[in-house]
């Protein structure tokens, strides 16, 4: 117990050593862009939820069409389950290989519905019911929400990897313990994807 209190006795004078206000007011700084890297994290997680909440009822309305590939509707719903079964906590930000996983699944998710939309191209009938159009635009609206809730979480990972790797407040956050976060990366091969049409 007595040792815990001379650690805090020590970071506090190192504190107090490397800026004296200008420290606690880069640890402050610190604490308040890695909340915005949390916040950021949590719309990205709400915005692919969302997207795994509207693929029932896209499977559901295309398996109302005649004869539509079950093989298809099986990758979706089985990348669904990859995908909603990686969670990363805000806590694992700066592990790399997490972050990979987690964006591997949501990847592969995307992909299966690509795929889904591309067969069902194949099925006017389909097309032109509303609940499928309904669902389209959903689905677009909901994969914009996550480009920007991904280009926006880079950001705020950014602007708190550099707070934390600039000096003097390197030092804080070395003693401190605040690590780098990992942004989205771009997947290999991802210039070359295939675009989508929602329409």
């Amino acid at each position: 117990m007595r040792s815990k209190g001379t650690i805090v006795l020590v970071i506090l004078g190192l504190l107090l050593l490397v800026g004296g206000c200008g420290g606690v007011s880069s640890y402050n700084s610190m604490v308040q862009q890695q909340e915005s890297v949390r916040q950021a994290w949590a719309n990205v997680e709400s915005n692919y939820q969302r997207r795994a909440d509207l693929i029932p009822n896209l499977v559901n309305t295309v398996q109302g069409a005649a004869d539509f590939e079950q093989e298809t509707l099986t990758e979706v719903t089985e990348a669904r389950a990859r995908a909603t079964s990686v969670q990363i906590d805000a806590e694992d930000l700066d592990n790399p290989e997490k972050i990979r996983q987690y964006q591997q699944a949501q990847g592969e998710l995307g992909q299966a519905l690509g795929r889904l939309l591309m067969v069902s191209e194949n099925y006017p009938t389909l097309r032109a019911t509303e609940q499928f159009q309904t669902l389209q635009a959903q689905l677009e609206g909901t994969e914009n929400r996550i480009n920007v809730a991904r280009r926006d979480y880079n950001a705020a990972v950014s602007t708190y990897n550099t707070e934390i790797r600039s000096f003097p407040t390197n030092i804080i956050a070395g003693i401190t313990g605040f690590q780098p976060r990992q942004p989205f990366e771009a997947e290999s091969g991802a210039e070359d994807a295939p675009t989508v049409d929602f329409n």
